[in-house]
């Protein structure tokens, strides 16, 4: 039975390789294409629900972007603060602002999806640039930055969304930590040629692929996934690319309680359910991979199987996986969260892991 184990360690690992060198590498180990700045005509599109205080603080801020051709979408879904309010006054400040209504539709099963297609046909440019209204961009250039990587081919473009760093934080630490390692993931799969997600945070389309599929139709049922869901449907090879570059970041802040950000998470997680079955299949070895990587050495350890061995390939898969984080760490300015690395994943795998068994009894709660 034990050297069933070890054998069955060694492949984990050996997948591990797979994943962190062979597709994480495409994010880690290669350096950002530098693109020509173009005047594409971008409507920025933002979707708000009781956020007055966020909206007051960062839509003056992509009010300020350098770029020639743009114009902010700002949606009310239904607010019952003063957010509507701070975009009538937004309106008449920037003329580049336009407003968009939305009456009460908590009945509606999606009703952050009714809005975002409400504000979508409204929009008035060929190209869409989505963020929360939670987020704020890194710089001046964010939409020059995104906008850069639309070609004729490439209508979809990939963005990182992070979360401001809060001193002295661990649980900040966990939360960049995650956002990280779920950035390498779904960037180094859309660099190969095989998107699945997207976030909301920092995403930009042709909105010809919104009309392509009836917009959120098929999907419209599942309260979230209006990021995720709708990139794992449209996005392929031919038509999705990627910004990683530092001007092209957005950030939003993060949550500053356990109880706060498992929730969130458990409303991320449930989503990924949804994805075409090949990406399941991927995600779910990647994280099957993390898990058994914990627990079956410590079976062999304990029995002292193979103890140098077994301690060699541990050390092993430290190396690769630390190497190939730490340069995507350093590509998306996150560098601080690897120095507690060891610590932080293993915190991460078994937060997963609770998620997981907990969605199983009982349905996350969404507001989006």
């Amino acid at each position: 039975m034990l050297q069933v184990i070890f054998f069955v360690f060694i492949a984990v690992v050996a997948i591990q390789f797979i994943y962190y060198v062979l597709i994480f590498g495409k994010i880690a180990f290669v350096k950002p294409k530098q693109h020509n700045p173009k005047k594409i005509p971008i409507s920025v599109i933002v979707c708000a629900k009781n956020e007055e205080e966020n909206v007051a603080k960062y839509i003056p801020l992509l009010a300020e972007q350098n770029y020639p051709d743009y114009e902010i979408v700002l949606i009310d879904d239904a607010s019952f603060d003063n957010t509507l309010e701070v975009f009538e006054e937004f309106e008449k400040q920037y003329k580049n602002v336009r407003l968009v209504k939305v009456a009460n539709n908590e009945a509606f099963w999606g009703n952050k999806k009714f809005a975002l297609t409400l504000g979508i046909k409204a929009a008035k440019k060929e190209y869409l640039l989505f963020t929360d209204a939670d987020c704020y961009p890194t710089s001046k250039n964010w939409i020059t930055e995104m906008s850069s990587n639309f070609t004729l081919q490439k209508t979809i473009v990939i963005g990182y969304g992070a979360y401001e760093k809060v001193p002295n934080s661990f649980l900040n630490k966990i939360i960049r930590f995650e956002t990280l390692l779920a950035a390498a993931q779904y960037l180094s799969w859309a660099r190969i040629g095989r998107p699945f997600m997207g976030v909301g945070r920092n995403l930009a389309y042709k909105k010809d692929e919104f009309f392509k599929v009836d917009g959120y139709r098929d999907h419209l049922k599942i309260r979230s996934g209006d990021d995720d869901l709708f990139i794992n449907q449209v996005a392929n090879k031919k038509n999705t690319t990627v910004c990683y570059t530092p001007e092209g970041f957005t950030y939003s802040r993060p949550k500053t309680s356990f109880t706060a950000w498992f929730t969130q998470k458990r409303r991320h997680i449930s989503t990924a359910q949804h994805y075409k079955p090949m990406d399941k299949f991927q995600l779910g070895l990647f994280y099957a991979s993390q898990l058994s990587f914990f627990l079956l050495p410590v079976l062999l350890l304990i029995f002292q199987y193979e103890w140098i061995t077994v301690t060699a390939i541990i050390g092993f898969r430290y190396l690769f996986t630390w190497l190939t984080l730490g340069f995507t760490a350093g590509k998306l300015k996150e560098k601080d969260v690897m120095i507690w690395y060891p610590v932080i994943e293993i915190v991460v795998v078994f937060t997963q892991l609770n998620i997981f068994i907990t969605n199983l009894f009982s349905k996350p709660v969404h507001w989006k």
